[in-house]
């Protein structure tokens, strides 16, 4: 079985409510025969928009093939928030790393944030970007730890756009009886991010890159030149970017044991009118402490986008809408009966240590993906960083690389199953609140 069909209609975008509101782009057609090309970027996610986009600037030739629409994957349903730093926290990164290497991994996030923030006005990509993402605890020792890590920043990075939040203050901005304070990032943003995907497409196809969507590829023969084997067409290519994330698939071995595919599931409310105050006083985005993070913002509309709940297969529940309304009925339980007019599921990838998966895996073989809930910043970065060390400047790709990513336990068969006991062992932690 295969997660680029398992749970969608082939070249067709999920019922979600971001496929609802984007800004109408052309469809691409199919790859269709033989063609060359300097490189050839497979998935037409962020990472390989950005890719493929950055390359074409520099003067190169570029095809990008993806096997369902641009934005289609994980980059079209998230949650559009845009964090400051990597996925695991800079303190984690220090023990795990060093001083020097977790210093250069924190400007290479931060210049992640920023280039997202250029690109759309570059480019003029409507996609309702805002500042603001608020980190809620649900326990009085995860209040201390986030205001303990907005402390750190500011000494060791010099990072101070973080407010903190008691309580009170805290309530103020979501009032939900679940939260007893946390962190309020300003230098952080949220968006539109299938808006954001195609944005970046219309931006590729306008400096030269040649889009093949419903183009899916099966088979990559490694050589040099490399040949990338579609159902209906091929690409010769003296490079390739493999940019699949959690649709990846048996196309590379080495990169599926260390890169998990899972599932992840959104739902936007009908609009929430004046009890939109109810849920958030400001136009920010929230992420709380939980393991199995609850994630959620106000739509332009006035809905609630609340992202919650995870499963690990290829199938999607047949009830999304059931099984995010019960964190969301935890976190606002006066939204108990609401109307739910869009329910949707993603499929993303994380890694063991939740850090991205940078890696050489021939001498003109690139991939990037693993971003474990943090792509918007960090798959836009890992594009134009492949894009750089194509053109042979890649001291940013190889501190990228130089984290190390296990392979997860169990192989194939077992690491499913493995990762559900453990998930499991997690929520319990969470809702004793230990």
């Amino acid at each position: 079985m295969n997660l680029l069909f398992s749970n969608d209609q082939r070249g067709e975008y999920p019922r979600s409510w971001y496929a609802a509101t984007a800004h109408p782009t052309e469809r691409f057609a199919p790859l269709r025969g033989e063609t060359r090309a300097d490189v050839c970027v497979v998935g037409a996610g962020y990472t390989g928009l950005s890719a493929a986009l950055h390359l074409a600037r520099a003067g190169l030739d570029v095809v990008l093939l993806d096997a369902h629409r641009v934005g289609f994957g994980a980059s079209g349903r998230n949650g559009g928030q845009l964090g400051s730093g990597q996925r695991m926290d800079q303190d984690g990164l220090e023990r795990l790393l060093g001083d020097a290497e977790a210093d250069k991994l924190w400007h290479l996030a931060e210049d992640g944030k920023a280039l997202v923030k250029s690109l759309i006005a570059d480019h003029r990509i409507e996609c309702d970007l805002k500042p603001g993402v608020a980190h809620t605890a649900a326990s009085a020792r995860d209040v201390t730890d986030l205001h303990r890590y907005a402390e750190h920043l500011e000494r060791r990075y010099g990072y101070d756009q973080i407010e903190v939040m008691d309580a009170a203050h805290c309530h103020d901005l979501c009032p939900s009886p679940a939260y007893k304070g946390g962190t309020l990032d300003w230098g952080a943003a949220h968006l539109h991010p299938l808006n954001y995907a195609l944005g970046l497409g219309r931006a590729a196809a306008s400096s030269g890159v040649r889009i093949f969507e419903e183009s899916h590829v099966h088979h990559i023969e490694e050589g040099q030149p490399a040949t990338v084997q579609t159902d209906k067409g091929r690409v010769i290519a003296d490079h390739v970017i493999l940019a699949c994330n959690g649709y990846l698939g048996g196309l590379n071995r080495k990169v599926a044991a260390r890169v998990m595919p899972i599932n992840n599931f959104i739902v936007a409310t009908k609009p929430l009118g004046a009890d939109a105050a109810r849920v958030l006083t400001r136009d920010v985005a929230v992420a709380d402490s939980k393991f199995v993070v609850n994630y959620f913002r106000l739509s332009a509309d006035g809905r609630l986008l609340f992202g919650g709940g995870e499963s690990y297969g290829y199938t999607f529940p047949a009830d999304i809408a059931a099984v995010v309304r019960k964190p969301m009925t935890e976190i606002y339980p006066h939204l108990r009966d609401v109307e739910i007019d869009y329910a949707w599921g993603g499929t993303l990838a994380i890694t063991m240590k939740r850090m991205p998966y940078l890696a050489r895996l021939g001498p003109n073989v690139l991939s990037a993906s693993g971003y474990s809930g943090h792509g918007v910043g960090t798959a836009t970065h890992a594009g134009q960083l492949m894009a750089m060390a194509v053109q042979g400047e890649a001291e940013g790709f190889d501190t990228m690389a130089r984290v190390p990513t296990p392979a997860f336990p169990g192989g194939a068969m077992l690491r499913s199953p493995l990762l559900a006991l453990a998930m499991t062992w997690y929520s319990l932690r969470d809702r004793l609140g230990t």
